[in-house]
């Protein structure tokens, strides 16, 4: 019987492993196989899987990271094995090129393009995803800011309690042992915050980005704070009240929605921002700053914990800001810092976390495999392989330094300069989180 297939060396994934090899200026760093079962690549890596000619017709319409996330999201493109290690290889092939990376002429681009013709991969422009967030008006304005937040954090309660563990902290944990429950750490780092925060009973805390309650809870309970939570999101506005509900915290709990610039209140002991200022903006920053000097009492204390990047790194990258965060921002730690400091903070404690992010994405990107089928059927295939390639992504970032987290805080000094921190206390800060 005669074999029909297409002959190995001439199949789709010999030809586009070429144009690769071409582009990158180093050999195909992962195995490819293409739609017609070709294949192609070291054996031993995990294989990135073309399953449809529309894949490579939207690298030619969107070159580049978003045109592959999008290929990925629809299932145009595929990776059999560890999708992680496939990143890695990928983005290592990428630091190898460099500055070293061959010039492609117009002669190669034609070159491409025809190749792409006889493939068949040639054709209007395909769809956009539509997981991908569509925003409308100039950036950060209180509307696009609601209309961004809303994007992703009113995705859907039911799908955070998923992802996430009892506490429902979506940030960063501080993971004191290896073997540390993710519930665990969660609790270490809300401990932490309010130790750094000097939290005691009848303590007046604003909680700007409060997301589903996790501090504020814990400050209320635990530490008898007075807590004012303000968050963009109605969903996470709505879960925080009938927790506040549920636990009889109504004396000392206020849930806000509203957008931090409305917020008019002051003289805060303390001012906590979770990982809400990435959303702020490079340009209104100084704003934003400002108004946490303003809204805390002097000898009061401002905490900001917050994702940051390298000085030549690219941050969140162009499928973040597409799919997860629209319009987010993010500065290297000194930046932010000065920023924080031009304002009339002073800044008295920095602290990496990096490391300790790996681990809490590793675990949220856990419960995802875990429970796959169940956010499938909830938020569809199309928004849990968004989770998944953001999931895995931001770990590699966090791991390679491409991304930081850090907590800065800050106090308010008075008019004698006085910042109202015992100098002995650091030294409990860290004393039996969990």
């Amino acid at each position: 019987m005669t074999d029909l297939r297409t002959p190995v060396r001439t199949g789709a994934a010999h030809r586009l492993a070429a144009l690769v090899e071409d582009a990158l200026g180093v050999p195909l760093p992962v195995r490819l196989r293409a739609w017609d079962g070709s294949e192609t690549g070291p054996s031993g890596t995990p294989v990135v899987v073309l399953r449809s000619r529309r894949a490579l017709r939207r690298l030619l319409w969107q070159p580049g990271e978003l045109g592959l996330a999008q290929a990925y999201i629809t299932g145009e493109l595929d990776v059999e094995g560890d999708l992680a290690e496939g990143l890695r290889t990928v983005w290592a092939a990428g630091r190898e090129r460099g500055a070293h990376a061959p010039r492609l002429t117009l002669a190669d681009r034609a070159r491409a393009v025809g190749e792409a013709a006889r493939l068949g991969a040639i054709g209007p422009r395909p769809p956009v995803p539509a997981s991908q967030a569509r925003l409308r008006g100039s950036r950060h304005t209180k509307a696009r800011d609601r209309a961004a937040i809303s994007h992703h954090y009113d995705l859907s309660n039911d799908f955070y309690r998923l992802l996430l563990d009892d506490t429902m902290a979506y940030s960063c944990g501080y993971w004191t042992a290896e073997d540390m429950d993710p519930a665990d750490a969660q609790r270490a780092k809300l401990e932490l915050i309010c130790r750094k925060l000097g939290l005691t009973a009848g303590s007046r805390l604003l909680d700007i980005g409060c997301g589903w309650g996790s501090l504020t809870l814990y400050a209320a309970e635990r530490h008898k704070a007075r807590v004012t939570a303000v968050t963009l999101a109605r969903e996470q506005a709505a879960y925080v009240r009938e927790q506040v509900r549920q636990r009889g915290l109504e004396d000392r709990v206020e849930v806000v929605c509203q957008d931090y610039r409305d917020i008019t209140g002051s003289g805060y002991d303390a001012v906590s921002t979770i990982e809400m200022g990435e959303h702020v903006g490079d340009e209104e920053y100084p704003a934003f700053a400002a108004a946490l000097h303003r809204m805390v009492r002097p000898e009061g204390r401002v905490l900001v914990q917050q994702m940051s990047r390298g000085a030549n790194a690219p941050g969140g990258g162009a499928f973040i800001e597409a799919y997860i965060a629209p319009d987010m921002h993010m500065r290297p730690l000194g930046d932010t810092v000065a920023l924080l400091e031009a304002a009339g903070l002073e800044v008295r404690s920095t602290e990496s976390m990096r490391e300790h992010y790996v681990r809490t994405v590793a675990a949220w990107h856990q419960t995802l495999e875990r429970r796959w089928d169940e956010v499938v059927a909830l938020v569809g295939t199309e928004t849990a392989r968004v989770w998944r390639l953001y999931l895995v992504g931001g770990a590699l970032a966090f791991e390679e330094g491409r991304m930081g987290v850090d907590q800065i805080l800050s106090v308010r000094p008075d008019r004698k300069g006085a910042s109202g921190l015992d100098l002995s206390e650091a030294a409990d800060w860290y004393r039996d989180l969990v």
